[in-house]
């Protein structure tokens, strides 16, 4: 099985996974989604429908003549979980962030600024 972080580097791969998030969909489908919007041809968008398919991140049925494809969860979940090791990390830097960002509003608000005092007026030298 290939390695679903390979999978997902791809941004055309990444979309078609979003945008079967929806529910079931055919290739035709996909296909013409991602083709407008990356600009690809209906055959590439095929071969990354394949890879998906190959790493078992969707599933696909025949329907007549066409082919519907779904997302499989389970992979997702493992890539999911492996990921989540580090959003401890990034919460703890995110919510110090955020007490230092309101310190500073605090301390602005809180500090009054020096009364300039009254420039002297100017004399004409006329």
């Amino acid at each position: 099985m290939v390695n679903p972080f390979e999978v997902l580097a791809d941004p055309v791969r990444r979309r078609l996974l979003e945008l079967l998030t929806a529910g079931a969909q055919t290739a035709g489908a996909l296909t013409d989604a991602v083709g407008t919007e990356f600009g690809i041809t209906r055959p590439a968008a095929s071969q990354h429908l394949r890879v998906l398919r190959e790493s078992g991140l969707v599933t696909v049925q025949p329907l007549g003549t066409r082919r519907v494809y779904t997302v499989r969860t389970a992979p997702l979940d493992e890539v999911g979980r492996w990921l989540a090791q580090f959003a401890g990390d990034l919460g703890r830097g995110l919510d110090a962030l955020e007490t230092e960002l309101a310190r500073g509003r605090r301390e602005r608000r809180t500090t009054t600024t020096p009364q300039q005092s009254p420039s002297p007026a100017r004399k004409d030298t006329a």
